[in-house]
């Protein structure tokens, strides 16, 4: 029995590890079925967390591009692979469903998804928000250096200011 505790660690951990199991632990969410869900799962938590690949809420070129961007980055898929996941997530996460935006307590995610802005500009939104306080009008948001105006502008009736 001792010499095969070691085998039955490391086999534990690997399995905590792993895709799948990280799926399924720590997240509340659980992806609907249907053609794509297993291929979803597969390929967008080779990099990062399931909840994080399904936050944006785009149409189905906004998927595309972004699945494309991630086999850009070393995702590795099969073109039909490729095809479910984007026709899954276009499906069962609209850019319709996208929830308003309450500038002042949105996090970056919310920025990120809800404004289609970079990483990097959601960041600089709350640091400027940190800083000098709530937002009273789109005008301040815009303030904000590097933020990309026209996309600030074509979301402004998300935008809520309280």
């Amino acid at each position: 029995m001792i010499r095969l505790f070691p085998v039955l660690l490391l086999l534990g951990i690997a399995l905590l590890n792993s895709p799948l199991t990280r799926t399924s632990l720590g997240q509340g969410r659980t992806l609907p079925d249907g053609p794509g869900k297993v291929e979803t799962q597969k390929l967008c938590t080779q990099c990062h967390d399931l909840d994080k690949a399904i936050a944006p809420r785009l149409d189905k070129t906004g998927w595309a591009g972004t699945v494309e961007k991630m086999v850009a980055f070393g995702m590795t898929a099969t073109e039909s692979e490729v095809a479910l996941v984007v026709d899954f997530l276009a499906k069962h996460y609209p850019a319709d469903d996208v929830p308003p935006i309450r500038v002042n307590q949105a996090s970056a995610i919310d920025f990120e998804s809800g404004l289609g802005v970079r990483r990097s500009q959601a960041a600089a939104i709350i640091k400027y928000r940190d800083a000098n306080g709530p937002f009273k009008s789109i005008d301040d948001l815009k303030k904000v250096p590097g933020i990309d105006a026209t996309k600030v502008d074509a979301k402004k009736s998300r935008l809520i200011f309280e």
